[in-house]
């Protein structure tokens, strides 16, 4: 059995559609319901039925959808205990929206250059989400931002950048006292329930700033580009590159900020350490 079809399957049970699907693994919807033909001449049986635009597992396919994952992973894990101490299988992998564009293709390509038996599943999403993907062993390692609270002894944690809050401001307001600023004009929030977001909170809070407060986001780039077309002004982390193209901005930075740690949660233990360690050292290495 191609196990590359049973994850193609698992995937369109999970979104209930193939063109999601699709989507999700940069192919044709045509080509992931081949896919899906075919494991079902394999297994003899029909997986799935469509109800109007959506596609839903039969019986046996919701059996499958049940074991299919414990398969998926033990044949991944096989190929990474066949090659030992070399660095291969597949590295699962998460990061937060900013890290997925200004870190992970270099540190990706870095990686790749070395060892290119490691092929990669890259997972979006916010760092509370990432941070529970990992320990439940969902995800081998991800770049998140660093909690407020001890990371469990099975689990490591190293710090690969630090990044200071700054004001962005539209670029034809003129900017005396950054405080005077957050005060007066219409002020665009990092979201809350974002780590990021709770260390802006805790800077407005400890410097006794009330702002005046008309959206809450969780995409920083959204945030600069309402900024940019002067909606407001925003305290954000200082990301890494690429910004939006086209911004006009100003930064100041806040020089007493808690900055905001971004850095990589791996598990210690596993079939795949070998190529775990090798994209720790890849993430300590970026420049």
């Amino acid at each position: 059995m191609d196990t590359k079809f049973l994850e193609s399957f698992l995937i369109v049970a999970e979104c209930g559609s193939v063109a999601e699907a699709a989507r999700r693994l940069n192919m044709t919807s045509a080509a992931v319901a081949q896919r899906i033909k075919a494991l079902e001449i394999e297994l003899g049986q029909e997986l799935v039925s469509r109800v109007g635009r959506t596609v839903r597992p039969t019986a046996a396919g919701l059996a499958v959808q049940r074991h299919g994952p414990a398969l998926v992973r033990a044949a991944r894990d096989l190929q990474a205990i066949a090659a030992g101490d070399i660095p291969s299988g597949q590295l699962r992998l998460g990061a937060t929206a900013t890290a997925m564009t200004g870190l992970i293709p270099h540190i990706t390509a870095s990686l790749s250059e070395r060892f290119r038996q490691i092929d990669y599943f890259l997972q979006p999403g916010s760092s509370v989400n990432l941070y529970h993907a990992v320990l439940a062993g969902e995800l081998d390692a991800a770049l998140i931002i660093e909690p407020q609270f001890p990371i469990p002894k099975a689990f490591g944690w190293s710090t690969i950048r630090q990044e200071p809050l700054v004001l962005l401001a539209p670029a034809d307001l003129q900017v005396e006292d950054v405080y005077k600023t957050l005060a007066e004009q219409p002020f665009i929030r990092y979201d809350r329930n974002q780590w990021g977001g709770q260390i802006v909170d805790r800077y407005l809070r400890g410097h006794s700033l009330t702002v005046r407060e008309w959206a809450e986001l969780d995409a920083l780039d959204a945030i600069a580009a309402l900024v940019d077309r002067g909606l407001g002004v925003a305290l954000v982390p200082d990301w890494a590159p690429p910004w939006p193209e086209g911004l006009r901005l100003q930064k100041f930075q806040m020089e007493d900020s808690e900055p905001r740690n971004l850095g990589v949660l791996w598990a210690n233990s596993g079939p795949r350490i070998a190529a775990i360690r090798a994209f720790v050292e890849a993430c300590e290495d970026f420049p």
